[in-house]
């Protein structure tokens, strides 16, 4: 199997547990990572600090720990830490979720029977952090016409479970500089410049969720205003079409102007399973 990189991005409100638990499932992969690329996005607390320092001793040659002295963001840390990624192929892991064991595994499978794929995501179960439960599973389409056409219009990937080829990724400029959305816009025109695709149709990692999640898809600015700019931004170079752009724009204000309990129960009965 083709050596790869784990890419992950540290900001200071991480929990040190969670982050423990994180870098322990990239650890305890069944094909372990040639390299786990951390960038720390601004300032740490000690305790986080801790965490790294722990790890870079008990594994000295696996972990490249990149330094932001800012704050910059979630794109632009990632495009940092991509460039120092010594693999063709790089997994994408967030601080706080939990990579099933077999998920790099199966994820190098694809590549190795399908060398045209760029980028390969797979399903996520969404478990409650208090009670380590899962509630709900969040499919994608499987394959690459599926995923083209879905992805003129909603996230067509699960970005903590993607591994794609760092190539293409520097081919369209890498991730732009957005503080939400990042990865469909980055997605997106991959898939428009003509990159192949695929996600596996089951579940490979444990995505937390909790009232922060909730929260952050009820900010006009954050979240809201930014998708809705997003899929214009793909009208505008010709993937998207006008009337995708208003399906969006109505359906996210909507969500938007939902009460948190209706959102809820909207995510859970219609865009969950």
């Amino acid at each position: 199997m083709e050596k790869y990189s784990v890419l992950m991005s540290l900001y200071k409100k991480e929990k040190p547990d969670f982050l423990r638990q994180s870098i322990e499932s990239m650890i305890n992969q069944t094909i372990m990572p040639d390299e786990i690329v951390i960038v720390k996005d601004g300032p740490l607390t000690p305790k986080l600090e801790q965490v790294l320092k722990e790890y870079q001793t008990s594994h000295p040659t696996l972990f490249n720990i990149v330094v932001s002295e800012n704050n910059v963001g979630l794109g632009l840390a990632l495009n940092l830490g991509l460039k120092l990624c010594r693999n063709e192929l790089v997994a994408r892991m967030d601080t706080d979720d939990i990579s099933l064991p077999e998920r790099c595994e199966k994820q190098l499978s694809v590549f190795k029977s399908e060398p045209e794929i760029a980028i390969v995501g797979a399903f996520v179960s969404e478990f409650n952090t208090s009670s380590f439960s899962v509630v709900s599973t969040r499919k994608v389409p499987t394959s690459h016409p599926e995923i083209y056409e879905f992805a003129k219009k909603r996230s067509a990937f699960n970005h903590p479970v993607v591994m794609y080829r760092k190539s293409k990724v520097i081919e369209v400029g890498g991730y732009a500089n957005l503080r939400r959305n990042q990865d469909v816009d980055l997605f997106g025109r991959m898939l428009f410049t003509g990159c192949k695709a695929k996600n596996i149709d089951e579940a490979l990692l444990m995505f937390r969720i909790n009232d922060d999640l909730a929260k952050r898809r009820k900010s006009w600015g954050g979240n809201t205003k930014s998708y809705i700019s997003t899929i214009n931004k793909f009208r505008k170079i010709g993937y998207s079409s006008t009337w995708d752009v208003l399906m969006v724009a109505v359906a996210q204000t909507a969500m938007f102007l939902a009460p948190l309990r209706l959102q809820h129960f909207i995510y859970k009965k219609f865009l969950r399973e």
